[in-house]
């Protein structure tokens, strides 16, 4: 994989906080991820309740089918219908989604001398099975809404785990290597160029510059015999010379 970082300190300090970034964010992400890994055990609990409450009005109901049948004037699947679905928007760890209230119907408007009777008992048994079908319907949307946000924060907590957080360090501890051996290589050429400018006055200057340094009428350094024969000595002998003259 080509890297996608420079060999800076600026870059090191983007990467740095880009680590700090996603480490305090993480917490917070496995949190929410707990919330609704428990929220949505406990929605398909509720909605297992719902399923089986509404297969047992369905089976209650089967003895009216037959009933149904029979050519009453009455419109009973309308009165069953219902006319409106009553819900509430929920925050569900920092989501919303709906919540099932209830449903209204339709008023029932047919003569009750004219009918049989067991009509009203037929309606509101299918009413019943009508607003048991909405609510599932309802908790199914919550229940698929909330699994769909876990699958995203799931996704986002191993991005950050396994790809994000290892990627900076990664590229932290690389950017640190390179500083550190540029470092330690300016050092070594400070320390050349320093034996080299050393080296170079050694040679403009052969003496010492704390000695003391005798030089001709030229200004060339000649070196200095301080026994007492030699130099001196001759200009003893010299002097000795003009005097006895």
């Amino acid at each position: 994989m080509a890297r996608k970082y420079k060999l800076t300190r600026p870059e090191l300090k983007r990467q740095q906080d880009l680590l700090r970034r996603f480490t305090r964010f993480l917490p917070m992400l496995k949190l929410k991820q707990q919330q609704l890994q428990m929220i949505v055990r406990q929605t398909r609990a509720q909605l297992l309740a719902a399923q089986t409450a509404l297969e047992s009005s369905e089976s209650a109901f089967r003895p009216w089918a037959a009933v149904l049948r029979d050519r009453t004037g009455v419109d009973v699947a309308g009165l069953s219908r219902p006319v409106e679905v009553r819900t509430r928007v929920a925050n569900v760890a920092g989501l919303k989604v709906p919540v099932f209230e209830g449903v209204d119907f339709a008023p029932i408007s047919y003569s009750l001398f004219s009918t049989p009777a067991w009509l009203d008992r037929a309606v509101v048994e299918m009413r019943e099975i009508s607003r048991r079908q909405v609510e599932v319907e309802v908790m199914s949307r919550q229940l698929a809404m909330i699994e769909r946000e876990l699958t995203r924060v799931v996704q986002r907590v191993n991005l950050f785990e396994k790809v994000k957080i290892p990627e900076c360090k990664d590229a932290v501890r690389r950017i640190r290597i390179h500083l550190g051996d540029e470092m330690t290589a300016g050092v070594g050429r400070a320390k050349i160029a320093k034996s080299n400018l050393t080296a170079d006055e050694s040679t403009i200057y052969p003496f010492p510059v704390e000695a003391e340094v005798d030089l001709d009428v030229h200004g060339v350094p000649v070196a200095r015999i301080d026994d007492d024969g030699g130099n001196d000595r001759g200009n003893d002998g010299g002097n000795d010379a003009e005097a006895t003259s």
